[in-house]
């Protein structure tokens, strides 16, 4: 930093000190000068830019011509959480205030990512603030995760989260037995002064890096997921029987006689849902929407409520699930299994030719499912492959798709998910790659679930004369997205020769489906789908209901899930309590646990990326050196990603090794280029790439470009 540099940030900080120790005073430039005894002209025109910069920064208001005083309704220090990146410098978000605070590595005062801190500003430009970290109020955890570097006579723990960007300092007597190269978990026992890494002590073992078992710990333990139930919800667990109690039996609509069936994956062990089906005399249909009755057996304030708040929902790794419920709940009382006697909270829909709702009843039941699809099955009765329930099926998927096509027109996004999961041997290595394909099968249970989740908000949700919306509801809120991101959108697609302008937001959904209709069939479908997920907001829980955007309802919440969804859970009892006339105000109460459910969601979507990328490299650890046609699927001004076309897999190849040239990232055309020979890549540039290295501690492939 250059010695002007020094001195202006020197004579801004003392300035500042001036007004804020009197608050109430009007200073000139030439008076600030006199009481920082500066006496040399070119000094005094710098105090007079100062005081200028920190009037466009808000700190001062001129008071006349000349005359500067403190701005009475500026604040300069807030309370929020940092959100680190992996260079060692955060954003400090802080409720109800719109931006974020940059802080620079150097300005971090030892916080970490998630802790709570004061921010004091410390520079406000047009459309960035910055700032440093004046002290931290609440460490979000002192028990960390990483992997052992011992030395003679110390030993450095490895974070595995590249959002801290430190090593922890562990003495040879603080491990425990631990070994180098071992994972485990560490608490944080302090950090001297002038010392560069915190101090630490090893409090278990988990496991190699690796290590499956190790690294599915790792990652839900970043996300602070945990693996085991406390005793206490296990033993409430273990209280419920299978068995269902008469008693209650005769309290439910009993619709065992009803024609009922899942469809669901061909592994799965918890059956939310189930269908029943009956063809009615004025020719209409009645269509059955059957949700586990988790309400049943989940009491609020129990301790099995209670850690499925605290948890949200289920998460779904590669090659295992961390569930909501304990399994005696979640695989057996709860679940909807074939030829067994189930409680269920069902919706009922008497439905026409068209799908229009003639008739609709809620409430609770007692079902038996006699058929268990898995959605091969049911696709191979949709292709005529299969008699099983044929005209049962068939009727409701043609009902199915008519629902779907009015979805459509009225708005609806045509985006299908892209999932794909690894095959596993008998030792859990991956040794295969399967892209999931959504078919006529799995559209056919979606709809059906989209309806019931769709009149159930509006039953709970509208009020009467369509006066608005009840706030004692929690709702699947989808909101419009900004046209910054869709502009981002356009350039993107325009590698590819698409053309697109957004005018104005309300027909967005129709050009989007109509490139991804166009380009059903081209090597860059997935690409461009993945880009137009990510330009649109992301949904949350809300109790102010503002609709939901990619599904084109004015009303909708999830009611069809509560097994792994707690917002399920919560929406079962407000609809019981509302059948049941039980008039409750839940006060801020919803909101909260709307607020906390979409917090635990995003970090349970983090969690599978992780996981994903894990195997990723696990999956390409014994094929480095071998070479696959790739499309490219991100650039940045380090390199660009590649998506392998045969396995799916992603890797990177940095800018630096890019051959022949001496490349650059050029951010306002989304391209890096050539500084030589202008050779220009793209995103959706089909490319030879040769694997190269697999960092597994990274969860990173590296490539290199071959053509």
């Amino acid at each position: 930093m250059s010695r002007k540099k020094i001195k202006k940030k020197g004579i801004q900080s003392a300035i500042r000190k001036i007004f804020e120790n009197k608050p109430d005073q009007k200073y000139t430039a030439k008076e600030i000068s006199a009481i920082l005894q500066i006496t040399d002209k070119n000094m005094r025109k710098l105090v007079l830019s100062i005081l200028n910069d920190l009037k466009s920064e808000n700190f001062l208001n001129e008071f006349q011509r000349g005359y500067f005083i403190l701005n009475d309704n500026f604040q300069n220090s807030f309370i929020g959480t940092v959100d680190s990146t992996s260079r060692g410098a955060a954003y400090i978000v802080i409720p109800d205030r719109d931006g974020d605070i940059y802080v620079a590595p150097e300005n971090t005062n030892k916080a970490f990512h998630g802790d709570e801190v004061e921010v004091e500003i410390t520079r406000q430009r047009k459309n960035k603030t910055e700032g440093r970290i004046v002290r931290i109020i609440n460490r979000k955890s002192s028990q960390f995760i990483g992997t052992l570097d011992v030395r003679n006579k110390f030993a450095f723990l490895i974070l595995d989260n590249n959002k801290i960007n430190v090593d922890f300092y562990i003495p040879l007597e603080k491990l425990k037995g631990a070994k180098n190269n071992e994972k485990v978990i560490a608490r944080m026992t302090s950090w001297p002064k002038g010392v560069d890494s915190p101090y630490a002590e090893v409090l278990e073992v988990i496991g190699s890096p690796g290590d499956n078992d190790a690294e599915m710990y790792s990652i839900l333990f970043k996300n602070e997921f945990e693996i085991e139930f406390p005793q206490e919800v296990i033993q409430e667990s273990e209280n419920v029987g299978i068995e269902l109690d008469q008693e209650e039996v005769k309290n439910r609509r009993d619709l065992r006689d009803k024609l009922t069936f899942t469809i669901d994956p061909f592994d799965a062990k918890d059956f939310d849902d189930a269908l029943s089906y009956e063809e009615l005399e004025n020719g209409n249909i009645e269509v059955g929407v059957h949700i586990a009755d988790v309400s049943q057996y989940v009491e609020p304030g129990t301790a099995m409520d209670k850690e499925a708040l605290k948890r949200g929902n289920s998460v779904y790794l590669e090659d295992r699930v961390i569930p909501m419920l304990p399994e005696q709940l979640s695989n057996f009382a709860c679940s909807l299994r074939p030829n067994e006697d189930k409680f269920a909270f069902s919706a009922i829909f008497e439905l026409d030719d068209n799908g229009k709702v003639q008739k609709e009843w809620f409430g609770k039941t007692v079902i038996h499912s006699d058929y268990r699809f898995a959605y091969e099955d049911a696709q191979e009765v949709i292709e005529g492959k299969s008699d099983t329930l044929k005209k049962e099926i068939l009727a409701m998927d043609k009902i199915a798709k008519t629902i779907r096509k009015e979805r459509m027109e009225n708005g609806a996004l045509s985006i299908e998910s892209e999932e794909v999961s690894f095959v596993f041997d008998d030792e859990g290595m991956p040794n295969g790659v399967v892209k999931k394909v959504s078919k006529d099968a799995n559209k056919l249970i979606e709809e059906f679930m989209l309806l019931a989740n769709k009149r159930v908000a509006l039953f709970l949700g509208k009020l009467p004369g369509d006066k608005g919306s009840n706030d004692q509801c929690i709702y699947r809120c989808h909101d419009k997205p900004s046209i910054d991101k869709l502009n981002t959108f356009s350039v993107f697609i325009e590698k590819f020769d698409y053309e697109m302008e957004f005018e104005n937001i309300d027909n967005v959904s129709k050009k989007i489906n109509g490139l991804l209709n166009k380009i059903k069939d081209t090597p860059e479908y997935d690409l461009i789908q993945s880009m137009a997920i990510r330009s649109m907001a992301k949904a949350t829980y809300q109790t102010n209901n503002i609709g939901h955007y990619g599904l084109a309802f004015k009303y909708y919440t999830h009611f069809t899930s509560p097994i792994r969804r707690y917002a399920d859970l919560v929406v079962h009892r407000l609809l019981m309590d509302k059948l049941e006339n039980k008039q409750k105000n839940y006060g801020n109460k919803l909101n909260e646990i709307s607020e906390h459910i979409s917090k635990q969601e995003r970090k349970a979507i983090e969690s599978e990326r992780e996981s994903n990328k894990f195997f990723q490299a696990k999956y390409l650890q014994d094929k480095v050196g071998e070479e696959y046609e790739g499309t490219v699927s991100g650039l940045a001004d380090f390199g660009m990603f590649v998506r392998m076309n045969e396995n799916h897999c992603e890797g990177m190849i940095t800018i630096n090794s890019l051959p022949n040239d001496n490349y650059y990232f050029d951010n306002d055309s989304f391209q890096i280029i050539g500084r030589r020979t202008e050779e220009v890549f793209n995103f959706g540039d089909q490319v030879k790439v040769k694997v190269v290295g697999v960092d597994m501690l990274k969860k990173q492939v590296d490539l290199e470009l071959v053509q």
